[in-house]
């Protein structure tokens, strides 16, 4: 989106008037409503922050950055780059490696970095997830893939100070629903895109939830994911429902680079396949009703 004279504008109108800020939008209609016709996600940075990302792997393919939150003699938490990782390395325990291999099918054009916030046995702090999901806002990652959540309140605002951040920055974090019914954080927010798992055999399908915070729906029961050791193993849960949609978020960047978080996420609605698109005021059943695709 190309803006006007807007520069500096944050919290009223001052004196401006309508014609300062005039907009030259990228008009989402113009976007295929079929998914199929997007892109396979060429050029689109996304980001796995997660336990890690086994380099090699035939179901996930080259790893354009591996790094990993690691302290400083001090115990300050930074990011650092893992370096050169050896085939068959990289990962903690899988489960990051099966949220790439998704992405990876899913958008096999996409460069794919990984941040590992995660050890052996899944376990983690959330100052580390602070850490990486922090690191991979600021450099402006398209899409950030977070399979993870945290139940820990004391970690809730700033959990949601970095997801507005990236909201408004036009990075789009996506991020899986805990499995039960429990508080946790990121996927609540309204700046994320939050996802859990349908049970229908159709491993393209994803669906718009009527009733959020969850919103959208997709393939995460009895997939076969990759895994470590070069192999594949089948499993359940919304982590593994969460790439798939934002291997579908690189698909959309890929056809259209200027697309923001707010046009991403009202594009997927729109090509969700349990939503029609009608007239306004419109009902579903009533004429002028149409399909999305």
């Amino acid at each position: 989106m190309t803006t006007g004279t807007a520069g500096g504008l944050t919290w009223s109108l001052r004196d401006r008037t309508p014609e300062d800020l005039t907009l030259l939008a990228d008009t989402v209609p113009a976007l295929p409503a079929d998914p199929s016709a997007w892109s396979d996600g060429g050029g689109v940075r996304v980001c796995v922050v997660d336990t890690g990302v086994e380099c090699g792997h035939p179901f996930v393919g080259p790893v354009h950055g591996s790094y990993e939150v690691a302290p400083d003699p001090d115990g300050t938490l930074r990011v650092v780059d893992s370096g050169p990782l050896p085939d068959g390395t990289g990962d903690a325990c899988g489960h990051g490696t099966a949220c790439a291999g998704i992405v990876r099918r899913v958008a096999p054009g996409c460069d794919l970095y990984s941040v590992r916030v995660l050890g052996e046995g899944f376990t983690g702090s959330g100052d580390a997830l602070l850490t990486g999901l922090r690191w991979a806002i600021d450099q402006g990652f398209d899409v950030v893939n977070l399979s993870l959540s945290t139940t820990r309140p004391k970690f809730l605002e700033t959990l949601r100070s970095l997801a507005d951040q990236a909201f408004f920055n036009g990075t789009t974090l996506v991020a899986s629903a805990h499995n039960t019914p429990v508080e946790s954080f990121p996927w609540r927010f309204s700046s994320v895109i939050s996802v859990g798992t349908h049970r229908e055999d159709d491993s393209g399908l994803f669906l718009y939830n009527p009733a959020p915070p969850v919103e959208f729906f997709a393939p995460g029961q009895n997939v076969q994911v990759a895994w470590t050791g070069g192999g594949t193993i089948r499993t359940t849960g919304n982590s593994f429902a969460t790439p798939f949609i934002s291997g579908m978020c690189a698909r959309l960047l890929g056809s259209r680079p200027k697309l923001t978080p707010f046009q991403i996420k009202h594009a997927l609605y729109l090509s969700a396949a349990n939503v029609r698109v009608g007239e306004p005021g419109t009902r579903i059943g009533e004429p002028g009703t149409r399909g999305a695709s």
